[in-house]
């Protein structure tokens, strides 16, 4: 089935490619195209009324959003392709980052901490012959403290595929994990090597999402995004508790295409060209998603229909792109800008942490290849402030923002085009 290579299987070790690109793009940016479980349905999220073309239509007041600057939030430390960073969720104020092609480093969240330790290497295993493949997501069980269990992203080859794997913290190390201990839950085939974007996150309802890209080239010249027979383009939601018959986990009964001949199970939403980050916010369990465009337009996402239809390939945004006509109603963004403002969007957090009380619950997102940092407040379906935040002219490539056990925001960024020097930031009030 179109997507779907195969669930359960075991993974050996697969060769590393060099790096076909010298210089990572958050997939989809200008240069990498080729041409006990409760019911997950969210009841307080909103569709948005109407979609805020920023740069173009609809004018939004900043509000009491504020302007700020950043600082190295860890300055005795240096990453190679810093794609992102977390916390397990476990009592400890330990940070988690990952770099792209392979490696999870872990350390103390301490400004001052001189060292980061190797919490997995699977560099061996990870393929890399696109600059936007490699190791991409990662999430800790939220029962981690007793399970040791958390789940990865990465890319693989022969055939080419991405691969969501579980793995196991070691017995006897408490920051590090079992290299041995992978089992393979899921595999999605890859026709090219651009949009692997992903995000694997645990909801608040205790299921496993994931957002699969639509499998790459330009246009998705085979509708991948529009055909729920396959898993590209989709976010998806499967629970990892409770193996299956076939499979080791399970789909929730309330999913919206479980009766649906036509359509994969695991699928939560669909149309979704390479969701680049997406998250819950930590008091409502909204789930935003930041969806990179094609050549003209950048969108966020709040995905409040199980079962909904984002609109890619016919629409880019709210934006028209093929003249055909859908079988549903396409969402719309919550807001969405132009390449005038950017050109590949990096998803962020809805900010839940104490150190900037104006920011508190704002949508905190950003753009890769400008460095522009945007927040917006978002109620009762409608964009109600909206602020381009950050300060300064020194604005490096941000790659991915992260989240700590406090619910500050970090933001990874490349220093250099190439990804070897990355720096991760903290906000800082000016």
């Amino acid at each position: 089935m179109a997507g779907a290579l195969r669930s359960g299987s075991a993974s050996g070790p697969l060769a590393i490619a060099a790096c076909a690109a010298a210089a990572f793009l958050a997939p989809g940016a200008v240069g990498t195209e080729s041409d006990g479980n409760e019911s997950g349905q969210n009841s307080r999220a909103i569709e948005p009324r109407e979609t805020v073309t920023f740069d173009r239509r609809i004018e939004v007041s900043e509000g009491d959003l504020p302007q700020l600057g950043m600082t190295n939030a860890f300055p005795n430390l240096s990453f190679t392709r810093p794609v992102y960073l977390t916390h397990a969720g476990d009592g400890e104020d330990q940070i988690y980052v990952l770099e792209q092609r392979g490696r999870i480093l872990s350390f103390p969240n301490d400004r001052q901490v001189e060292e980061a330790e190797t919490f997995l290497d699977i560099r061996e295993q990870v393929f890399m012959g696109h600059n936007e493949e490699g190791l991409l997501a990662l999430d800790f069980h939220p029962n981690y403290r007793e399970n040791g269990y958390f789940y990865v992203w990465y890319s693989a080859n022969d055939p080419r595929r991405t691969v969501l794997s579980r793995f196991t913290r070691s017995s006897d190390q408490a920051h590090r994990a079992d290299p041995d201990s992978e089992k393979v839950i899921l595999e999605v085939e890859q026709p090219w090597g651009n949009h692997n974007g992903a995000t694997v996150k645990f909801g608040p309802d205790g299921y496993l999402y994931v957002s699969i890209g639509d499998g790459g080239h330009a246009g998705d010249p085979r509708n991948y995004s529009q055909n729920n027979e396959s898993l590209l383009g989709t976010i998806i939601r499967i629970d990892v508790d409770r193996p299956g018959e076939d499979k080791p986990y399970s789909i929730p009964d309330d999913n919206p295409f479980v009766d649906d001949d036509s359509a994969r199970d695991e699928i939560w939403a669909y149309g979704l060209r390479n969701v680049w980050r997406m998250s819950f916010d930590r008091e409502t369990g909204d789930l935003w998603a930041a969806d990179v465009g094609q050549n003209a337009w950048e969108a966020v996402y709040v995905i409040a229909t199980p079962g909904g239809n984002y609109g890619w390939n016919i629409r880019e945004g709210s934006q028209p792109f093929r003249t055909r006509s859908a079988e549903t109603t396409l969402l719309d963004p919550v807001i969405e800008y132009s390449h005038r403002q950017g050109r590949s969007i990096t998803g962020g957090y809805v900010y839940r942490g104490k150190q900037i009380e104006s920011l508190r619950g704002a949508y905190v997102y950003g753009d890769y290849v400008t460095g522009r940092i945007w927040a917006i407040t978002y109620e009762d379906g409608r964009v109600t402030s909206h602020r381009q935040i950050l300060r300064g002219d020194r604005r490096p490539h941000i790659s991915s923002f992260g989240e700590d056990a406090a619910g500050e925001i970090y933001i990874l960024a490349f220093d250099r085009i190439d990804g070897r020097e990355g720096t991760i930031y903290r906000f800082r009030s000016e």
